[in-house]
C-alpha cells in the first residue's frame, strides 16, 4: 500500500478506469476466493424456480456492481490513508462476490442486468461525495449500506428453494462477509446513521431490485 499512497490524481482516475472495466465486463473480476458453490451439487429446478433465482442473482450482482462502485469511489476521495486502505480491501473482496454471483446467473442461464453502467456511476458519485464530506460520514454510509445489503440477503436466503445448495451457499458467505464490513466501518470510526436516512437508502435500494430482477 505504500506505493499506492504515492500515486498523482491522474493515476487514481486511471486506476478507478480500470477498475470500472473490470467491474462491468463479464468475467473480468478475478476472484481470490473459490466460489462456496463449488463443492455444491446442482439441484433440480423447474423452470419457474431457475428464473426467480437467477433474477434473485441478478439483484446481488448489481448490489456488488454497486458496492464495488461505491468504495472506488470513497478511497478516491478519502482523506486519511488507513481509510482509503480499508476502502480498497473492502472492494477486493466485493470482487468476489461479484465473480461468484455472475457464475450462479451463469450457470442458471441468464445474464447479469443490462443497468449494471447506470448503477456504477451513480453509486461511484455517491461514495465520492460521502468521501470529500468526511471519512467518519464516508465510513458510516458504509455500514448502513452494508446493512442494507444483509437484509436483502436474508429476504432472498428465504427465497431460495431448499435444495439449491449452490445459490444458498453464495448468499450465507455473502452476509458474513457483508456483515463484517459494516462492523468494520462502525469501528473505525463511522457515523450511525439516523432513521430517516435508512429509510430513504431502502427506498433507493428497492428501485434498484425492481429494475434488476427482471433486466
Amino acid at each position: 500500500m505504500a506505493n499506492d499512497r504515492q500515486y498523482s490524481p491522474v493515476d487514481r482516475l486511471l486506476l478507478q478506469a480500470d477498475m470500472a472495466l473490470r467491474t462491468l465486463l463479464p468475467f473480468s473480476g478475478q476472484p481470490s476466493r473459490p466460489s462456496p458453490a463449488i463443492v455444491e451439487q446442482e439441484a433440480e429446478l423447474d423452470t419457474q424456480q431457475t428464473r426467480h433465482i437467477a433474477g434473485l442473482m441478478r439483484i446481488n450482482h448489481t448490489g456488488e456492481v454497486c458496492a464495488q462502485a461505491l468504495y472506488q469511489g470513497q478511497a478516491l476521495t478519502a482523506r486519511l490513508p488507513r481509510v482509503r486502505e480499508a476502502m480498497e480491501h473492502a472492494a477486493d473482496e466485493e470482487i468476489d462476490h461479484l465473480a461468484w454471483c455472475e457464475q450462479r446467473i451463469r450457470q442458471l442461464g441468464s445474464h447479469p442486468s443490462v443497468l449494471n453502467p447506470l448503477f456504477y456511476g451513480l453509486s461511484f458519485g455517491v461514495g465520492a461525495v460521502a468521501g470529500l464530506v468526511s471519512d467518519r460520514v464516508s465510513l458510516g454510509f458504509v455500514a448502513a449500506t452494508e446493512d442494507q445489503v444483509v437484509k436483502h440477503l436474508d429476504e432472498h436466503l428465504e427465497q431460495i428453494p431448499e435444495q439449491d445448495n449452490k445459490s444458498r451457499a453464495i448468499l450465507e458467505q455473502m452476509r458474513s462477509d457483508e456483515l463484517e464490513h459494516a462492523n468494520s466501518a462502525l469501528d473505525a470510526g463511522g457515523v450511525r446513521f439516523p432513521a430517516p436516512i435508512k429509510l430513504g437508502m431502502t427506498l433507493l435500494s428497492k428501485v434498484m431490485t425492481k429494475t434488476t430482477y427482471r433486466i
